[in-house]
Order: C-alpha cells, then sequence, then structure tokens
C-alpha cells in the first residue's frame, strides 16, 4: 500500500522542479526550434509560389514573344516567296517572249528561203521538165 510521508512529498516537488527545469532548459527551447522551422517552410513555401508564379508569367511572355517572332518570320517568308514567285514569272515570261521572237525570226528566215527555192525552182522548172522528159525517153527534145 502506499504510503503517504514526507518522500511523497518531496518526489512531487522533486517532479515540479524537474517539470521547469526540463520546460526551461529543454522543452523551450526545442519548441522555439520548430516554431522557426515552421516560419521558414512557410516562407520558402510562398517564395517558392511566387517564383512558380513568376516563371509561369515569364514562360507565357516568352511563348507570346515566340508566337509574334514566328508571325513576323512567316510573313517575311511569304513576301520572299511571293517576291521570288514574281521575279521568276517575270524572268520566265522574259524568256518566253525571247524564245517567241527567236521562233518568229527563224520562221520568217525559213518562209523567205523557201519562197526563193520555189522561184529558183519555178525558173528553172521548164528546164528541168526537158531534162526529165529527155532522160525518160532517152532522146533530147
Amino acid at each position: 500500500m502506499i504510503t503517504t510521508d514526507i518522500t511523497l512529498f518531496i518526489q512531487v516537488v522533486n517532479m515540479i522542479v524537474l517539470m521547469f527545469l526540463l520546460n526551461g532548459v529543454l522543452y523551450k527551447p526545442i519548441r522555439k526550434i520548430l516554431r522557426e522551422r515552421s516560419g521558414k517552410l512557410l516562407g520558402m513555401q510562398d517564395e517558392i509560389l511566387k517564383f512558380e508564379k513568376n516563371a509561369k508569367l515569364r514562360q507565357e511572355e516568352v511563348d507570346a514573344k515566340m508566337a509574334q517572332a514566328s508571325g513576323r518570320a512567316k510573313a517575311a517568308l511569304d513576301s520572299a516567296r511571293a517576291e521570288a514567285q514574281t521575279a521568276g514569272d517575270e524572268k520566265l515570261a522574259a524568256i518566253k517572249a525571247e524564245a517567241e521572237a527567236a521562233k518568229e525570226s527563224k520562221l520568217a528566215e525559213l518562209k523567205a528561203q523557201i519562197g526563193s527555192a520555189r522561184t529558183t525552182l519555178h525558173a528553172d522548172l521548164s528546164g528541168f521538165a526537158t531534162d526529165m522528159a529527155s532522160k525518160i525517153l532517152g532522146r533530147s527534145l
């Protein structure tokens, strides 16, 4: 059985003193350190959220600038392509016109040669006819 003598009161006082000592020496500093860590973690989490939000905004800005640059590059490419097509069409038209002119001049030259050959052949036709008749008949006419 438990006896209530002076040792019980000494033990109670000893426990109370030990509780105050442990509280002052051990528990309060540990709780203070834990509160500081918790505060630091919350602060770091806030900073992380700010950095993530800032990074997201910057990424959106970069994406928008890339889209603008891509649009400008596409417009420049399209205009350069259109200019090249126009220049190519002009050169092709000039080459076609030159070829057509050369064809016309050669055709006129050939027609002139055919005409001169006809006149020459018509002039010599009676002579050819007599020569042929004499060759076919085997005697001169």
